[in-house]
This record gives C-alpha cells, structure tokens and sequence, in this order.
C-alpha cells in the first residue's frame, strides 16, 4: 500500500477541465515544479511549505489534495484492513470532525455508503473522539452542492477499477471563495475563472484593462489583485492550517512574506461599468471588500458610453451568452454593438470575451481566435480575442 508520509507529499491542484495548462505555470511561478497532468487537475510533490504556498498563491485551482494511500480492495473486509493502515492521525486532531466525499466506479465495491461505513470506522478507530459529520457521493470537486461543515476534515475516497485512492483536502472552503464577493449580479463569474481569462490574456498591469459588463466586478478585482500582487488566499485560513503538527510558525511566514509583496496601488487604470445599477453597487462593495476599491474605477453606464484611455489596452468581459440571462435577439445585438464600439473607440486594444455560441461571436464582424476553453457554470464557453488595428 502507497501512503503519504509528513516530510513530503503527493499533492494535486484541482482546477476547471481546460486550465490544467495555467494553473501549471502558475506551480512554476511559485517555485513548484508541476508533475503529471489530467483533465482537471495537476500532480506535484511538495513539503509543507509548498502545500500551503500553493493554497495561498494559486489564481485557478478551486483546491489543493494530498494523496494519502492507494490499495486495491475487492471486499469490504480488505478494506477495513487497509484502511485501518492509512495515517489518518496525520491530518485529523482527536476529537475533531471528518466528513467523507466517496465514489465508486467500475469496481467490486460500489456501494458508496458501505464504503464510506467502513473508511468512517477505521479513522474513528484511529483517531480518538473523532465525529464523521457526513459521508455523501461526490459530484465534482470543484463544487459544493450543499454548505458543507468546513470545521471538518474533507477526505476523498474514490474506488475505481477495484483501487482505492484517499485524499486528504489541504484547502477547507474551497479555494475561488476569497472571501470579498458576498454582493452578486446575475449569472456571477467564478473568481478561479476570471483569474484564468486574464492570466490567458497575460494580464500584468502593464496597460489599462476595461470591463464594460462588470456584473459583480470578479473580473476587474481579479485584475486588481494581480496587479497588486495580492495573493487570492492571503486573507483566509486552510485546512492544513489544522492538521496535527503543522508548521504554524513556517505558515505564518509564509502568509506575513506575500504581504509584503503587496503593492500600494495599481501601476494602469482598470475600469469597471455596467448597465445595471445592481451591478455598479456590487462592484463597489465587493471591490472594499477585496481592498482594491481605490485601484478600480467604477462606474454605472452603458456599453455604447465607454471612453477607453488612449493608446493600448485590454477588453475583457463576460457577456450574456443567450442562454442563462438575456434573450436571443437582445445579445446579438449587443455583441454586435460590442464589435462597432470595438472598432470606433478600442484602436490598438485587446478585446477579448467569453462566448457560448459561434453565431454570437460572428456579430462582432472581427477576426477573432480562441485563447482558452472551459465551462461556466455548467455552460460550454471559449474564451475568444481580436487585435483592433491601431489608426497609426
């Protein structure tokens, strides 16, 4: 039996299928050299230290695991046996909580609550005083389709082809809830996938970026955060935080060095609007939140009321797609809008937007090309960008 051990771990990044690419430059940046790839997610070895480096800097994952054991158990007495061997004291203090998430797919047992009995009764049996919270079947680790108890240590235990692999969650909440956006608009972008649109677009506060649908303004406090360099997790705690023998001391280091990273303010201007009074005010208030309200102008108006800075620039929003939001007629026209607005007032400027249909983007009468694919909120959508020629 495989099984982790305190001096180094087996981690894995969970990100959305189609930013396994980012989120490996991003382990890079931080000093991680990445291991093997998977859609929706990341191998690498780490330490402590790096576990909760990538906790605290990562811009896309939604978590960060450890694999903690892997066994192949064709009965359930095999596994309560082997699952007895796991060093569950590792990462559960006695007389704290656990909740179980289990899946089982092609394999002898398949029984999910069976499985997650006898994995329950092994960590109680090794770790006193321990409560199992919940043990239910995991949808998708980028999701919670309930309030989870984020007191409780989360393990993944996932059968598949009669081997059994367990994971301990390093992360707690999971890791795109930075905590500043508690004021929503309608069909909100997730905060790992506004990061992913502007590190695809290599966003680095070098021009003015513009977001002329803010909705509740994720894509422009994204923008702030890097242009500040302001870790996602610097305000948060994690779970590994909690684990028996964790180097708190090391951690707060760690968390007291990207702090004074921090930049004062933003280098280039970013600029959020929107149509919707809702979504001028979320903005607002989600952007005090985050800190970043003096690096963010904000404003209420319409698309067709823009003024771009002169000279270069970045365009980047997420517009109605037709499908969740808005009527059919009333997007295509507004991307068509978006294309003449484009050409009329963004000469030298990126302009780049998320898109769930073809024919939407065919409005903007530009050439345009894909720069990254994943899904939004079960949506199917393509990051796409032009160039606008300059009038030089």
């Amino acid at each position: 039996m495989k099984s982790s051990k305190q001096s180094g771990h087996d981690c894995y990044a969970v990100v959305a299928p189609g930013l396994e690419q980012l989120a490996s430059a991003e382990l890079r940046s931080i000093g991680i050299e990445p291991g093997a790839t998977e859609p929706g997610g990341i191998a690498f070895r780490g330490n402590d230290a790096s576990l909760f480096e990538a906790n605290l800097r990562l811009r896309t994952a939604s978590r960060v695991i450890v694999r903690i054991a892997e066994f192949r158990a064709t009965a359930f007495h095999e596994l309560e046996r082997l699952a007895r061997s796991v060093p569950w004291d590792a990462f559960v203090a006695p007389g704290s909580a656990v909740r179980l998430r289990v899946t089982c797919r092609k394999s002898r047992l398949y029984h999910s609550d069976g499985v997650a009995q006898r994995v329950g009764g092994a960590i109680t049996r090794r770790v006193s005083g321990v409560t199992i919270t919940g043990a239910r079947r995991e949808a998708d680790d980028d999701t919670e389709a309930e309030a989870p108890d984020l007191s409780a240590q989360l393990f993944l235990v996932r059968f598949a082809n009669d081997v059994c692999t367990i994971s301990a969650d390093s992360s707690g909440e999971l890791l795109h809830r930075r905590g500043y956006r508690l004021a929503t608009a309608k069909a909100p972008l997730r905060e790992t996938l506004a990061a992913a649109m502007l590190l695809a677009m290599d966003y680095r506060d070098t021009v003015p970026l513009m977001d002329p649908m803010c909705g509740a303004g994720t894509i422009a406090i994204e923008a702030a955060l890097i242009a500040r360099r302001i870790a996602p997790g610097i305000d948060r705690a994690f779970a590994c935080e909690r684990w028996p023998g964790a180097p708190t001391k090391r951690f707060a280091e760690q968390r007291a060095a990207a702090r004074a990273e921090i930049l004062p303010r933003a280098a280039s201007p970013i600029i959020a609007s929107d149509r919707d009074a809702g979504g001028a005010a979320a903005t607002l208030a989600n952007a005090e939140r985050a800190g970043v309200a003096a690096d963010i102008e904000v404003s209420r108006g319409a698309l067709s009321g823009i003024t771009p800075p002169a000279g270069r620039g970045l365009l980047l929003t997420n517009p109605p797609y037709g499908v969740r939001a808005s009527a059919g007629g009333e997007v295509r026209n507004l991307y068509a809008q978006l294309g003449n607005i484009a050409r009329a007032k963004c000469a030298g400027w990126t302009i780049a937007f998320l898109s769930a249909d073809r024919a939407m983007e065919a409005q903007l009468k530009l050439p345009l090309t894909e720069a990254l694919r994943f899904k939004n909120g079960g949506i199917p959508v393509r990051l796409m960008r032009t160039e606008v020629p300059s009038h030089e």
